[in-house]
C-alpha cells in the first residue's frame, strides 16, 4: 500500500443512494509482496428494455425534458435509467428529476446522481461533475430497485417532464448530503451542494441533532463549541425567496477528535492476512495460525489473494489453493489428506481451522498491488463481475469455507502498478453490485488508500458513496514511505500521527481517518492497519528520522522489507517516532511496530471508535504470535 509521493505506495431509506465526483488522478500504495484486494457483488440483469416519457402537472420547465428507461427486469428486482436532457437555448448547471413510484416499489441502489426519498416520492439530483448541461446536451443516471411499480408524476427542475409548462409554485429540492472538513476537538466546517428552485434559493437552515442552529446563505457552515470524542448529526433544509421550504438533505454524522469514545457494542474486527504463496519459501500454513496461538486471538481472515482477469475473479494459485496434500503433522486437525479427496490445499486447511474456531469469519480477498490492474474492465460491467466473483467464491467445493469477499484495488480512478482511470463512481458501483449480488449475508469488505493528503488518493473516488455497501473498510495505514525513495529521507512506515519533518502532509494515520470521518464514513466502519514487517534503508548514518541513504537495506525476500520476527533480534528498536519504532544498526535504518506501539496504536483506535485492527501477514509474526497477541490483548 506504499503511499509515496511519486507513485503512491503499497460496505437507504431517506439518505442519499449515490454520489459521486469528477474524474482525477492520484497515487498509489504498497509495493510489497504482492497485496490485497477483494471483490464483491452486483445485480444480475436479464435484458427486457421498454422506453416510458413521463410528464405530470409541474411548474414551468420547458428548458428541460426527462425521459425514462426500464433497462433489465429479472423478477426480483430491476434496473432503471432516467436521461435528462437541456432543450433549451442556455446551459443549465444543476438538474434535479422528481417522480413518484406506489408503495412496495423502492430504489436500493444509484450511480451518476444522488438519489433520495420521502415516503413514496423520489428524487435524483446531479452530483459535482455532471449537472452541467449545454444546449441540446443530455446525461443519464441509473439506479437498481425492487418492485413492480412504474413512476408517475415526473417533474424536472420543477417543471413537466415533457416539456410543457403548468402554473404554481414548487418548494425547492433538497440540498447535498453534508460532508465534513477541518474536524478538531470542538467544531467542523459543513459544505453541502446547492438546492434548486424555480423562484431562485433565498437560504439554508441547519440543524444538528435535529434542533435548528443556524441559517445561511451559502453552502457552508462552520459550528464550534462542540465536545471532543463527540458524534454530532447533521442535515441541511433550503427556503426559495416565496419562503417555501422544501425537503431535508441525508442526516450524516461526524465525530469531532480526541476524547474516548465507547466501544462498539458488536466486538471488534482483528483481522489478518493469509498469503497463499506462503506454503512455498515461507512455509507457513494453517496450521501455524494454531500452533502460535493467534487463531484464538483473531476474529476474520483474508485469504490474499484471488485475481482478477477479464473482468471476473478467477483462481489465484490452484495448487495452494485447493490442491496441494498436507502430511497427518502438517494438518490442522492431525489427519492426512488422500488423493482422492475432493478438496486439500489452503481450502481445506481453511475448513478444518473453522472446525476448531467457529468464531472465525473467512474472506476471499481479490486484487492486491500485483492483480489490480483487472478492476477497470471489471468496472465497466459490475453485475457480471459480481457473479463471476459469486460463483467463484460460493463453488459447492469449498462454499462453506467463505463467509464473504473482500476487493483490494489499487486504486481506484488513481495510480498503483497500473493507472486506472474508470472514474470516480467506479468504486461504489463495483461496491453496489457486489452486495446486491452477495446479499446480507454475507460479508463485503474491502482495503483502501490510506492517503490523508490533500487532493490525494482517498479524494479521487467515491469511498463513502461505496461504504454503503461495504461492512467496514480496511485502511492501509502502512507502506506510507519506504526506500523506493533510494536516498530516503528516512522515515517511518507507519506513523500514526504526523511529526516534524514528516516528509509528506497527510501521510500518516490520523490523516487517513479524519479525513475518512470527515466524508461521512463512521468510525465503526474503519479498520486501522498494522504491518507485521518494516522498511529499511542502507547507508544511513544519522540515527533519527530524516536522513539520507545509498539505497534499500536488504531483506529476506525482498530489498527494503523485512519480517519484524527477523527484525526484532537482527535490528531492536531504538527509538520511537509518530507512535512507530526505528532501529539503527550499523549503516542500516528500519522502521516497524512492536508489541509496545501496536498497543498505543490500539488504544488510539479505540478513543476513535474504528472498528478494530488488521495487519499484513500472519508470517511476519513470531511463532508465539506475540504482535497478533498485541492486538488482541489492546483492543480487549
Amino acid at each position: 500500500m506504499r503511499q509515496s509521493a511519486p507513485r503512491l505506495p503499497r460496505t437507504y431509506g431517506g439518505a442519499p443512494l449515490s454520489t459521486a465526483s469528477p474524474p482525477r488522478t492520484g497515487r498509489t500504495r504498497r509495493s510489497r509482496f504482492f497485496t490485497r484486494v477483494a471483490a464483491v457483488v452486483a445485480a444480475l440483469a436479464v435484458p427486457v428494455t421498454g422506453l416510458v416519457a413521463l410528464a405530470g402537472p409541474a411548474q414551468a420547465a420547458a428548458s428541460a425534458t426527462a425521459t425514462y428507461t426500464k433497462v433489465s427486469d429479472w423478477g426480483t428486482g430491476f434496473e432503471g435509467k432516467w436521461t435528462v436532457k437541456n432543450t433549451g437555448t442556455t446551459t443549465l448547471t444543476s438538474w434535479t428529476v422528481e417522480w413518484d413510484y406506489p408503495a412496495g416499489t423502492t430504489v436500493t441502489s444509484a450511480w451518476d446522481a444522488t438519489v433520495t426519498s420521502s415516503g413514496t416520492h423520489w428524487t435524483g439530483k446531479n452530483v459535482g461533475w455532471n449537472g452541467t448541461l449545454s444546449p441540446g446536451a443530455s446525461i443519464s443516471f441509473g439506479f437498481n430497485g425492487a418492485g413492480s411499480g412504474a413512476p408517475s408524476g415526473c417533474k424536472v427542475n420543477g417543471g413537466s417532464c415533457d416539456g410543457t409548462t403548468q402554473p404554481g409554485d414548487n418548494p425547492p429540492s433538497a440540498p447535498g448530503a453534508p460532508t465534513a472538513g477541518g474536524i478538531t476537538d470542538t467544531g467542523l466546517t459543513l459544505s453541502w451542494s446547492a438546492a434548486t428552485d424555480d423562484k431562485g434559493i433565498k437560504n439554508y437552515d441547519v440543524y444538528r441533532g435535529g434542533a435548528k442552529i443556524a441559517t445561511v446563505t451559502g453552502t457552508s457552515y462552520a459550528d464550534s463549541g462542540l465536545t471532543k470524542g463527540t458524534t454530532y448529526t447533521y442535515n441541511v433544509v433550503a427556503r426559495d425567496t416565496a419562503d417555501q421550504t422544501g425537503a431535508s438533505s441525508a442526516h450524516v454524522s461526524f465525530t469531532t477528535t480526541g476524547g474516548t469514545v465507547p466501544p462498539d457494542p458488536g466486538g471488534k474486527v482483528k483481522l489478518g492476512y493469509f498469503t497463499e504463496w506462503g506454503v512455498y519459501g515461507r512455509n507457513y500454513h494453517v496450521k501455524n495460525l494454531v500452533t502460535s496461538g493467534s487463531a484464538a486471538k483473531i476474529t476474520h481472515i483474508n485469504y490474499a489473494f484471488g485475481n482478477v482477469q477479464n473482468g471476473a475473479c478467477t483462481i489465484g494459485d490452484a495448487y495452494a489453493d485447493y490442491d496441494k496434500a498436507y502430511t497427518a503433522d502438517q494438518s490442522v486437525d492431525g489427519v492426512a489428506d488422500t488423493w482422492d479427496q475432493p478438496l486439500r490445499g489452503n481450502f481445506n486447511q481453511l475448513r478444518k481451522l473453522k472446525a476448531k474456531y467457529p468464531n472465525i469469519k473467512i474472506l476471499w480477498s481479490f486484487g492486491g498491488w500485483t492483480w489490480s490492474g483487472g478492476f477497470g474492465q471489471a468496472a465497466a460491467n459490475p453485475a457480471a463481475f459480481a457473479q463471476s466473483c459469486y460463483n467463484l467464491v460460493e463453488d459447492p467445493r469449498w462454499a462453506d469455507v467463505f463467509d464473504g469477499i473482500d476487493i483490494d484495488w489499487e486504486y481506484p480512478n488513481a495510480c498503483g502498478l497500473s493507472c486506472d482511470t474508470s472514474g470516480a463512481a467506479a468504486f461504489k458501483n463495483l461496491m453496489s453490485a457486489l452486495r446486491t449480488k452477495f446479499g446480507g449475508s454475507n460479508l463485503v469488505t474491502a482495503a483502501i488508500s490510506a492517503d490523508g493528503s490533500n487532493g490525494g488518493k482517498l479524494d479521487l473516488a467515491d469511498y463513502a458513496g461505496a461504504a454503503q455497501y461495504a461492512d467496514f473498510y480496511n485502511v492501509m495505514t502502512y507502506d506510507f514511505f519506504g526506500a523506493w525513495d533510494a536516498k530516503g529521507p528516512t522515515a517511518p512506515h507507519s506513523p500514526l500521527t504526523s511529526y516534524a519533518g514528516i516528509p509528506i502532509a497527510g501521510f500518516n494515520s490520523e490523516a487517513a481517518i479524519t479525513k475518512l470521518k470527515g466524508k461521512g464514513i463512521p468510525g465503526s466502519k474503519l479498520n486501522l492497519g498494522i504491518g507485521f514487517y518494516g522498511r529499511g534503508w542502507t547507508g544511513v548514518t544519522q540515527a533519527a528520522p530524516g536522513g539520507t541513504a545509498t539505497g534499500p537495506a536488504q531483506g529476506t525476500y525482498e530489498q527494503g522489507i523485512e519480517d519484524y520476527k527477523v527484525l526484532k533480534n537482527s535490528c531492536p528498536a531504538t527509538g520511537t517516532v509518530a507512535g512507530t519504532a526505528y532501529a539503527k544498526c550499523g549503516s542500516n535504518w528500519w522502521s516497524y511496530d512492536t508489541p509496545a506501539t501496536i498497543a498505543g496504536k490500539m488504544t488510539w483506535a479505540k478513543q476513535q471508535g474504528l472498528k478494530g485492527a488488521f495487519f499484513w501477514e500472519f508470517s511476519g509474526d513470531t511463532t508465539n504470535g506475540e504482535l497478533a497477541n498485541a492486538i488482541h490483548t489492546g483492543l480487549q
